[in-house]
């Protein structure tokens, strides 16, 4: 194999992984337009998902698109003040809404302990938001 042939192999390699990549990217983008959310409703929606498969409980897809969309909305709220993401107090806001959100949907329905570990992976995915669209 020559090396003009090295490097085109190389290439035709890389190309069909990006062609894979995009073709999953839009499926991935296709399933939450299918499901009625957006990509920033559907971390939330994987979040969820997530943490019952964790904690192996069951929880009804129509109602984790509900709280996933819920949860979405009262973080917007929070998040149109400029520096929310270094503030306590509105971290502690946010905390509170999440939990009254959890609660009024029945999830999880275990052990509240777990009401931390979701609180902060929703809290983690609005700060990547945060950081990533600036």
């Amino acid at each position: 194999m020559t090396d003009a042939e090295y490097v085109k192999s190389i290439l035709d390699d890389v190309s069909s992984q990006l062609m894979d990549l995009l073709q999953k990217l839009k499926e991935e983008q296709d399933s939450f337009s299918a499901m009625g959310i957006d990509y920033e409703e559907k971390a939330f929606y994987d979040i969820l998902i997530a943490v019952a498969e964790k904690f192996q409980f069951e929880f009804p897809e129509s109602k984790n698109i509900e709280l996933a969309k819920e949860i979405r909305a009262a973080l917007r709220d929070k998040e149109k003040y400029a520096d929310w993401a270094n503030s306590a107090q509105i971290k502690a806001l946010m905390q509170a809404d999440i939990i009254i959100i959890l609660a009024k949907h029945g999830y999880p329905p275990t052990p509240p302990e777990i009401y931390e570990k979701v609180y902060n992976d929703i809290l983690e995915q609005a700060e990547n938001f945060k950081k990533y669209s600036d």
